[in-house]
């Protein structure tokens, strides 16, 4: 429909027929009639066969260092898997910390805060490693869903769950939208989002959303069990099972540290952070944690890849094409009359709520993040100030529904919360984390001197 629309005076055909393209991909992306990979492959296909860009245009997208950034964190997840250092750093911290539900719930979440950097995926983390253990415990102590599910399990999952969703947002490789928000936000302002800079400016409303938010549950919806002596008796059980530390998780442990090193000292070292997570990768290959036939099986990153990259495509050649700019100058005229402390705050707003209509936290961001943000720009936002109140949004947004992010359907699946309650929860959080991140958030981004 929007390719035989009249296009706009001033804005070019091919301009026009990319725009009718990529809303195409993003409702692709929110129905997955076909994998979102899938999705992306045919769009840039289309490009190409109706002359809106050039072969080598639309191949430039898998050209952009933050889609390989992504894809290796995921090559860096499996090898966390294989080896088993990411199980036996959970059960170590629930051996020394898991002594009541509410430091155990911390517990989890802090091993979850160590692979988070290169885990880019709330469903791999949280659904894949950290449900698995919480259902287990929750069971040990008789809390199944039903009469029972308020015992321990529906705190520590609802914890969990939300926790983890909050720590997405403290590091750029911690959730496959990040990078892709970093890379908006350099093509609309011609600013830089680091590793480092992003670490620095998430730390402090990050990780006091992260303190707060259990404990408030803990309040809001207390769990019977307030004591846990048998989740360390089952931690020391499975790391008698494990035995010491192979070579395989001694070596990724060196790789992991040094390449956390050299993500958060990029600004004073000038290496990219995509150059270390390839040169990780590689001395993982070297040392034989992962070996080829690992890499080229492990589907997610180059899924992840395909339709980073050809997004990023699409993106890019709005913008480069002038279509973003005049979206966004056309939504400054009617914008006009609010100054930008009032129209990033309304922005903000639909941003946040806008999700009850997404299923996927990616097509979100590829939908509304850089429309909405080169509009807050265009109204005399700072750059840096509209790029990370829009992140923290994102980040916040995420608990609202049963369907919000991949793992929320594992953890609503699990039957210890209604749905009536995960929604009500889900918006009370959300609102809750908002708060935090507005005012920890812009008093710490003034003294960073982000704006």
């Amino acid at each position: 429909m929007i390719w035989f629309m009249p296009f706009p005076e001033g804005i070019k055909p091919e301009a026009w027929h990319l725009l009718a393209i990529f809303v195409a991909t993003i409702v692709g992306f929110i129905l997955q009639p076909l994998p979102i990979g899938a999705m992306a492959f045919i769009a840039l296909a289309s490009t190409a066969l109706t002359g809106t860009l050039q072969i080598s245009e639309m191949l430039s997208g898998f050209a952009n260092p933050t889609a390989w950034l992504i894809a290796t964190a995921f090559l860096f997840s499996k090898s966390f898997g294989k080896t088993g250092l990411g199980k036996r750093i959970s059960f170590l911290l629930i051996k020394w910390f898991g002594g009541s539900t509410l430091k155990l719930l911390y517990a989890m979440l802090v091993s979850d805060m160590i692979i988070a950097p290169v885990t880019p995926s709330n469903t791999a983390r949280s659904g894949g490693m950290f449900f698995p253990i919480i259902r287990s415990l929750s069971a040990s102590y008789g809390s199944e869903p039903g009469p029972t599910s308020n015992r321990i399990g529906r705190f520590l999952l609802q914890g969990m769950f939300h926790g983890d969703n909050i720590l997405s947002g403290l590091f750029m490789t911690a959730m496959a939208g990040n990078p892709l928000m970093a890379a908006f936000v350099a093509k609309a302002a011609r600013i830089e989002i680091s590793w480092g800079l992003w670490l620095l400016a998430a730390s402090l409303p990050i990780l006091s959303a992260l303190l707060i938010i259990p404990y408030f549950l803990y309040k809001y919806d207390p769990p019977e069990i307030k004591k846990t002596p048998e989740a360390r008796r089952t931690a020391v059980e499975e790391l008698k099972k494990m035995g010491p530390m192979t070579r395989a998780e001694k070596c990724l442990l060196v790789i992991f540290v040094t390449a956390l090193f050299l993500w958060a000292t990029s600004q004073w070292t000038g290496m990219d952070a995509t150059t270390v997570a390839v040169a990780a990768v590689s001395a993982m290959l070297l040392t034989n944690v992962l070996v080829w036939n690992e890499i080229t099986g492990e589907k997610n990153a180059w899924d992840v890849l395909i339709w980073m990259g050809g997004l990023m495509c699409l993106a890019g050649f709005l913008s480069k094409m002038g279509l973003i700019p005049w979206i966004a100058q056309q939504a400054t005229l009617y914008m006009g009359s609010l100054n930008w402390p009032v129209a990033l705050a309304v922005i903000t707003f639909m941003y946040v709520f806008t999700h009850y209509l997404f299923a996927s936290l990616v097509a979100h961001i590829a939908a509304l993040f850089a429309a909405f943000y080169t509009v807050t720009v265009a109204l005399g936002a700072p750059p840096y100030l509209a790029a990370f109140v829009l992140i923290f949004a994102n980040t916040s947004m995420q608990g609202l529904t049963h369907y919000s992010v991949g793992a929320a359907p594992i953890y609503y699946g699990a039957g210890y919360v209604s749905q009536a309650d995960w929604w009500r929860t889900g918006l009370l959080l959300t609102i809750l984390e908002n708060v935090i991140f507005i005012s920890v958030g812009l008093v710490w981004l003034k003294v960073l001197g982000l704006y």
